[in-house]
């Protein structure tokens, strides 16, 4: 059985932590924060002070939020001043109309079509990892690097259609410094206005990404320059019109939509691709599974695009991956207006946290909730349960715009390098997942990359 070492153990049994300590541990690990009631029940009250807040994990009451009166639910203030400094006004953070025209205008660089344009590179990456791999055969790697690193490189070749070094070192660096250095502050959680200084975020916004901030505006202008020479985002996203306006994206919008994608596409796709190399370490006869319908339906070629839907064991053991361990672990909204929810009622100003790691460990909604079991999402088990029980995207109209891109993309590396090797836990090594913005692993992912 898999249990959630460091974190379930901290949490309180009842009720909420003292202001003080709850700070103390957000900054520290979200994940520590959750009451155990949150895990049993629909809906649990949280009070900070004067502040009023809900911990919601009933499915119809997610829908009705994420969904069905989504128009009173905005991004927090706390999600904003995490996200930001960084991303600037991409989709991730705009609101409203604004929002839902950039939606449809950047909607065609995630279509079919573009995902058969992707998959090429990704195998190419993929198989050019096995490689190094092969050389390296029996030593010890660092797994979240070698995922960090391999999600670069994608996300790099089919973004910008460049996959220098130099640009997936200062990728790599801007993220790691990035979510290192920036935390939420007290005041963001006693909710006081944007204009109140909070001292150090953009000396830490700017320490992180200001090198990458030049080199993309670089890459912009080097585009621009060389119209209809690359079939990259970039290109698309210089040529995309908004449809109400018939007007392109100025610069500034152009380098916030390309940071976000850059950035959170693949900062998840990594992360869920760490966790899944390590569950399936700790589980060998899920590893076998999955080896056996790899070998079977690939025999040792690189998969294409087509060959998604002919790995169905694969992608079962990814969605349950991400059940365990959601990359993107908290959602929260601020109600804009009078609502209610599980029968609480909602005050203007209230924020409902919809949080997966609790979502997908909820013992009303899931059997042994703690244990790794693929078979969780074999399609009849999947279409008994709610739609919004299992929300690694996110779910309603900003459901996340590049999720077949990522399950794609992840699907792919996992089974072109799973096919060759079995990583193995260093023995003694401590896994610990980690809430930041992500959730990602304290002590990273040190593993023995052992051939099959």
């Amino acid at each position: 059985m898999l249990r959630s070492a460091g974190v379930s153990d901290l949490a309180e049994s009842q009720g909420g932590l003292p202001l003080l300590q709850f700070f103390a541990r957000a900054r520290d690990n979200w994940l520590t924060t959750f009451p155990e009631a949150a895990y049993r029940l629909p809906i649990v009250e949280q009070r900070f002070l004067w502040r009023r807040s809900y911990l919601l994990s009933d499915p119809a009451g997610i829908k009705h939020v994420l969904l069905d009166n989504a128009a009173n639910y905005a991004k927090t203030a706390i999600a904003r001043a995490l996200l930001e400094p960084g991303l600037g006004k991409g989709l991730i953070t705009m609101e409203g109309e604004t929002w839902r025209q950039r939606r449809r205008a950047l909607a065609p660089s995630f279509d079919h079509q573009s995902l058969l344009d992707y998959a090429p590179i990704i195998g190419d990456v993929a198989e050019k990892l096995g490689e190094r791999w092969a050389e390296r055969a029996g030593a010890v790697v660092e797994m979240n690097h070698e995922m960090m690193a391999t999600t670069l490189r994608v996300i790099s070749r089919t973004m910008l259609s460049s996959d220098t070094e130099a640009m997936i070192d200062l990728v790599g660096n801007a993220v790691r410094r990035y979510q290192g250095g920036l935390r939420p502050s007290l005041l963001d959680f006693l909710g006081l206005p944007d204009w109140v200084p909070r001292p150090g975020r953009k000396r830490v916004a700017e320490g992180a990404l200001g090198e990458f901030n030049r080199a993309i505006a670089g890459l912009i202008d080097a585009h621009r320059r060389a119209p209809g020479e690359r079939q990259d985002f970039l290109s698309r996203l210089l040529a995309a019109r908004i449809e109400e306006t018939g007007e392109g994206f100025s610069d500034r919008e152009i380098r916030d939509h390309l940071v976000t994608i850059l950035m959170a596409g693949h900062e998840t796709t990594s992360v869920a691709l760490s966790w899944v190399w390590y569950l399936l370490s700790q589980h060998p006869a899920d590893e076998a599974k999955l080896h056996a319908e790899l070998d079977t339906v690939l025999g040792g070629r690189t998969p294409r695009q087509e060959d998604m839907a002919r790995l169905p064991y694969t992608r079962m053991v990814i969605e349950e991956a991400m059940r365990l361990y959601p990359p993107a672990h908290t959602m929260s909204r601020a109600a804009l207006g009078r609502d209610e929810i599980c029968g609480q009622r909602i005050a203007r100003g209230t924020i409902v946290f919809i949080v997966p790691w609790i979502l997908h460990r909820h013992h009303s909604l899931w059997q042994r909730p703690e244990e790794f079991d693929p078979e969780r999402f074999r399609p009849e088990a999947a279409q008994s349960r709610s739609r919004f029980a299992y929300i690694p995207f996110g779910a309603g109209p900003r459901i996340c715009i590049g999720a077949a891109f990522a399950m794609m993309e992840i699907m792919i590396v996992l089974a072109t390098l799973a096919q060759r090797f079995r990583p193995r836990l260093v023995a003694g090594h401590k896994v610990e997942p980690f809430g930041m913005i992500t959730l990602r692993m304290r002590h990273g992912l040190r593993m023995t990359l052992e051939p099959r």
